[in-house]
């Protein structure tokens, strides 16, 4: 399979033991300091998502502005690059304000992947801003204040409570129950259930349901903010900090998501996050993720700035390469507080100054949990699908599975269907087979029902 615009068929040209070997111009992968494909280019395999087009409600809002765009080599003494998806309007010559309707990377609406948003503008979406203000980028759903919705959660919070009632479990019910709400009918399905039968609902499949499906079930009835809040106190309780999972919860989220999630660990533990990361993580990492948790981030409407792109390229080249020794922290603050456009724009000039990706300097001029810190924010910001992708892969690839990686992983993106669907497809384009094949032959049983649930199938 190739896609539309690339001709040749995966690894044929291109040398995946040697990074620095790019493809000609068009084909495919892009890899670290290359664009990744448009919005919705990655086809998920047939009869997957992402839903129809018009859906009743349930369907979710259209992608982030942040959430990836087709940027392919510009001319020289271009940038940003200026050629546009088809379907989008003609570009803006360079240096003109930018078009607050449909910034770079943005999918219009009816493209492929990307359903026209409901009635009203995203969830929860702030009002327009200012004239020359930067609004600021919308918390994702589940993440930010409670909202009436029209969904009558009665007879699924009846359906739940009979499948757990009496002898015996019906493990089925409680997956087509759970595994297909949405972030905000998963807060009101929990709340119908307890004031309907008077007990909590993450209790009883504690009580009623084991091991990996038990801990998948609990996070689809939690919803994303809560399971993230849970997630990150148990990552630093106990002996040994999960940096792995801190990677995940917390890096490449906007300033709306990080404040969200500050917040609701305050309410829920009586602790401050920032202090808690103070105690796990080692000194120049404590002060990566201090930055992060500043919640600084570049919101993801600010248009690409070519003068400050090319500081930070320098920056960043002086803090590792031109000099003896490394300046973590100047790196660290660089990609924590740039937008994925911004950080997508200094890897590929880095590329063009230095002829190195930047990709292979972060792996040769640090280590340990910042090395996969910083990594884990460029590889999001250059191609988020594909890094995506690559997560789920890792968390089934070697020796056994990790379990508790695939499975929040799973449920994490399965919030957002939009991006579900792109997931997929870069999955399918990189590892010639459909995730939830791969997912299959990891798993077994009531776990895997649920995992191939989560993923559409």
């Amino acid at each position: 399979m190739s896609y539309q615009g690339y001709g040749q068929p995966y690894g044929r040209k291109y040398n995946l033991r040697n990074p620095g070997q790019y493809p000609p111009q068009g084909q495919y992968p892009p890899q670290h300091g290359q664009y990744p494909p448009p919005q919705g280019q990655y086809p998920p395999p047939q009869g997957q998502y992402p839903p129809p087009q018009g859906a009743p409600y349930g369907q979710y809002p259209s992608a982030q502005p942040s959430q990836g765009g087709y940027y392919q080599s510009p001319p020289p003494g271009q940038y940003p690059p200026q050629q546009a998806p088809y379907g989008q309007p003609p570009p803006q010559p360079y240096g003109a304000p930018p078009q607050h309707q449909q910034p770079y990377g943005a999918p219009t609406p009816g493209q492929y992947g990307a359903p026209p948003p409901p009635p009203g503008g995203q969830y929860g979406a702030p009002p327009p801003a200012p004239y020359g203000q930067v609004p600021p980028t919308p918390p994702s759903p589940g993440y930010g204040p409670p909202q009436i919705i029209q969904y009558d959660a009665t007879a699924d919070a009846d359906a739940l409570r009979r499948a757990m009632k009496g002898f015996g479990t019906d493990e089925k019910a409680l997956v087509n129950v759970l595994a297909r709400k949405d972030p905000l009918q998963i807060e009101v399905l929990r709340a119908t259930y307890e004031r309907r039968h008077k007990r909590r609902l993450v209790d009883d499949l504690e009580k009623e349901t084991r091991s990996w499906f038990e801990y998948g079930l609990v996070q689809l009835a939690r919803g994303p903010l809560m399971s993230d809040v849970h997630n990150l106190y148990k990552a630093m309780s106990g002996p040994g900090t999960k940096e792995i999972v801190m990677n995940d919860i917390l890096l490449s989220r906007s300033n709306a998501d990080l404040k969200a999630i500050k917040s609701a660990y305050q309410q829920t533990f009586r602790r401050s996050l920032e202090n808690d990361v103070k105690g796990e993580l080692s000194l120049k990492t404590e002060r990566h993720f201090l930055i992060v948790l500043n919640a600084n981030r570049a919101e993801d409407m600010a248009p690409v700035n070519p003068q400050q792109v090319e500081e930070d390229v320098m920056s960043i080249y002086r803090s590792t390469e031109g000099k003896l020794g490394t300046d973590e922290i100047l790196v660290c603050s660089i990609l924590s507080t740039r937008n994925d456009n911004q950080i997508r724009a200094i890897a590929h000039l880095y590329k063009q100054k230095f002829n190195r990706d930047l990709d292979n300097v972060i792996s040769s001029e640090f280590s340990g949990h910042m090395k996969d810190a910083l990594l884990f924010q460029l590889r999001h910001a250059v191609d988020r699908y594909m890094h995506a992708a690559q997560l789920l892969e890792d968390s089934m690839a070697g020796l056994g599975t990790k379990d508790h990686l695939l499975v929040s992983r799973v449920i994490r993106f399965h919030w957002d269907r939009n991006e579900l669907a792109n997931i997929k497809g870069a999955y399918q384009q990189r590892y010639r087979k459909s995730l939830a094949s791969r997912i299959r032959s990891e798993t077994s049983g009531d776990y895997q029902m649920l995992m191939v649930a989560c993923v559409g199938e």
